[in-house]
């Protein structure tokens, strides 16, 4: 048995299964799911577990690459918005809800409902992987001179 970290299997078999550029979206309790979309709830009860407990276990077993809210999060909920930004170690983009719900809906691997009971209170999750900084000083080795990559 795991002892730190992510215990819920099913979420730890999610986060091994995506891939660099999935998009993992963690959910406030009230976000439509589109149908058909891979989706696991982890929600009790209303504020069980919050959008930001979910984020401190997921970012410990996650390399995440980016990360876009919606805009009027920061304005319907500042303290939880602070909360989970705060958890975050690249800064993320924001985007009016309805464009972030329909792109979401496009590009998402999977959706991870929590309980958290306020508004907006979501963050869709870019996945990175944990060796760019070695293939990225592999390149310039190998290709000395060249425009960098990123």
């Amino acid at each position: 048995m795991k002892t730190s970290g992510v215990l819920h299997p099913e979420l730890l078999d999610l986060i091994a299964a995506a891939g660099h550029g999935d998009v993992i979206v963690l959910a406030d309790a009230g976000l439509r799911v589109p149908t058909g979309s891979a989706r696991l709830d982890l929600g009790i009860s209303c504020g069980v577990p919050t959008m930001a407990q979910v984020l401190a276990a997921v970012n410990e077993e996650l390399v995440i690459e980016a990360a876009t809210v919606a805009t009027e999060f920061a304005d319907w909920n500042p303290d939880v918005y602070d909360e989970v930004v705060g958890l975050l170690d690249v800064e993320p983009d924001a985007k009016p809800h309805a464009d972030l719900m329909a792109e979401m809906a496009e590009s998402a691997f999977a959706y991870v409902k929590t309980g958290e009971c306020s508004a907006y209170s979501s963050v869709a999750l870019v996945c990175g992987v944990n060796y760019l900084e070695e293939a990225v000083d592999l390149y310039r080795k190998l290709h000395p001179g060249a425009p960098d990559p990123f």
